[in-house]
């Protein structure tokens, strides 16, 4: 059954998780589950933070963090048959903000990345459906977002003004 959906969503048949099936969820978490206990128990990692296969490592150590990166990459290609992407692994202070899952975060707030930011603004000109609206609503309720959040109100508003 699991090969059935699996393979009824590739766009490129063998590589990869169906991105957009419910199944996907689960089973990158099943998937990653050997990684993550991995990253805590064997290099005891205190600050790991993974959402699918996007993670974070947080340490006040550098050197650390620069070991940290090949024993993860070794263990990823050989345990598990994936890789780091190459423009996507860095070490930065937190005051530069982290940006993960769609958000740079920074320690006391977070804002919304820019490509994120246009990417809503997009869509939602292309179908200003107030599924969609509210969609984005629900996720800058996540960080500070006032400004954006006002706008997105304002089209949902003038929308719905306009169809009265």
């Amino acid at each position: 059954m699991l090969e059935e959906i699996i393979e009824s969503f590739y766009t490129k048949l063998g590589t990869g998780l169906p991105l957009g099936n419910l199944t996907s969820q689960l089973l990158v978490n099943i998937y990653m589950n050997e990684f993550d206990q991995f990253v805590k128990h064997k290099l005891k990692v205190k600050y790991y933070i993974r959402y699918a296969d996007d993670f974070i490592v947080l340490s006040a150590d550098k050197n650390q963090l620069e070991d940290l990166i090949s024993s993860i990459a070794n263990f990823l290609g050989e345990k598990l048959k994936l890789s780091l992407h190459p423009d996507k692994v860095f070490i930065k202070t937190l005051a530069s903000g982290v940006d993960f899952l769609g958000w740079v975060n920074f320690p006391n707030h977070r804002i919304l990345r820019t490509v994120t930011k246009r990417r809503a603004f997009r869509r939602i000109n292309a179908c200003p459906a107030p599924e969609i609206i509210n969609s984005y609503l629900g996720l800058l309720s996540h960080g500070n977002a006032h400004k954006i959040r006002d706008k997105l109100l304002n089209i949902r508003y003038n929308k719905n003004a306009n169809l009265q």
